[in-house]
């Protein structure tokens, strides 16, 4: 028996990487069976969703008692809309049999593998891992900053309009690996991102509008987090200027051309151009992002950002519960058939 065990350890270290996962993943589901894995994340998921309490996903009242069981899970009825529901009901996970599944592609994930590889690791399609993401990155990207504190950094990155995936387009020809705009500099070509951080590390990141940033689209995106007390930094475009103006708040222009990058020891924006080259480098790996996708892999990264520090397993036991948190009713068609709005 030990020569057995033995030459299936060389047999093993022998196997590609990604074989060498599906073995890994196998053997963890053995030591830990289905049901035992797959409930643990379910009671998480209930403790996460409903720790103030048993509440209706559909008129959101509290009257809310058992009401038997289905396949293994506990239902749930209203007494006031008499509407069942389970555990599941409006979630990510909601009318899906691969509790498990969904946690090794969540390893997948913040592991780094390509949707390909991770299909052959998870043993389903990699059009079904797509959705799988999307839907996780839906309710992620529901989190907020309340407020800000402190001095707020404020600046904006672009990316190229991307129609990844999509077919018929009509109005340019189709560019391979993202391609290059057809305008020099900022045009309506490019997706504008505007990133806000304060010291604490509190971080809006969310696609504003096409070409340069416009006040409206600054005021819309931050201002309800923004108060008297906060002192904003920017680069020196006018928008900024304007809305600060607007909004009594005292504010900071670096401006890049004049070569002095911190005013008075304590005003720059360095953390937030810190933050952009970091996105840039971590989205590269995507071969390009279709532009209506790009707040959720935005999401995604400030998620990964914001826990550096953090093991891959603990990324997992975050990640899963905290979307469970959001209500998410989208579904595979609702997905591919959404459109870009800014």
């Amino acid at each position: 028996m030990s020569k057995a065990f033995s030459n299936l350890l060389k047999y093993i270290d022998k196997l590609p990487h990604t074989k060498k996962e599906q073995v890994y993943q196998w053997v963890k589901r053995y030591v830990e069976p289905s049901s035992s894995a797959g409930g643990r994340l379910i009671n998480e998921m209930r403790e996460t969703r409903f720790k103030e309490g048993f509440e209706c996903p559909y008129c959101s009242s509290e009257h809310v008692v058992r009401f038997g069981k289905y396949n293994g899970r506990q239902c749930y009825r209203c007494k006031c809309c008499i509407k069942t529901f389970t555990d599941t009901t409006n979630t990510v996970l909601y009318r899906t049999r691969k509790g498990n599944e969904w946690i090794t592609f969540v390893d997948c994930m913040f592991k780094g593998y390509s949707l390909r590889k991770s299909a052959e690791i998870v043993g389903v399609t990699w059009v079904t891992l797509f959705y799988w993401r999307h839907k996780l990155l839906n309710a992620l990207k529901q989190m907020d900053v309340e407020h800000f504190e402190g001095i707020v950094e404020i600046d904006e990155t672009y990316f190229l309009y991307s129609q990844k995936g999509q077919r018929g387009i009509a109005d340019r020809k189709p560019r391979k690996r993202g391609g290059k705009a057809k305008h020099r500099g900022i045009s309506h070509e490019q997706v504008c991102v505007l990133v806000a951080r304060d010291r604490t590390k509190a971080t809006v990141s969310k696609v504003a509008c096409m070409g340069r940033i416009v006040k409206p689209k600054v005021d819309a995106l931050i201002s309800s987090k923004l108060s008297n007390e906060n002192v904003i930094v920017t680069d020196a475009w006018r928008a900024y200027k304007t809305y600060a103006k607007d909004k009594g708040l005292e504010h900071y222009r670096i401006k890049s051309d004049g070569g002095k990058h911190v005013i008075k020891g304590l005003y720059h924006i360095q953390n937030v151009n810190g933050l952009h080259s970091r996105l840039k480098q971590w989205i590269d790996r995507f071969k390009g992002v279709a532009s209506k996708y790009l707040d959720n892999y935005l999401a995604w990264f400030l998620f990964v950002d914001s826990r550096s520090n953090e093991s891959t397993k603990q990324h997992i036991k975050e990640f899963l519960p905290t979307s469970f948190v959001f209500e998410m009713t989208d579904t595979y068609d609702s997905l591919r058939l959404s459109k870009f709005n800014v």
